[in-house]
């Protein structure tokens, strides 16, 4: 699904940059991704990938 139309970004690379450790911040996924802000609509959504990718995956916890 595309999350910025202006770069045409979608959330599959935003989450390959994310995962990769490539990018901390909405201005390092775009770097990353070798575009920058444009219009500004899709901040929300990067971030909101980010925070995503940054919680523990819940089906393993407790794994041991």
């Amino acid at each position: 699904m595309y999350v910025c139309l202006c770069n045409a970004l979608t959330d599959r690379q935003v989450k390959q940059v994310v995962a990769s450790a490539a990018a901390t911040t909405t201005a390092s996924i775009y770097a990353a991704c070798g575009c920058r802000a444009q219009c500004g609509q899709c901040a929300k959504a990067l971030l909101n990938l980010l925070r995503t990718a940054a919680l523990p995956d819940p089906e393993l916890q407790g794994a041991d």
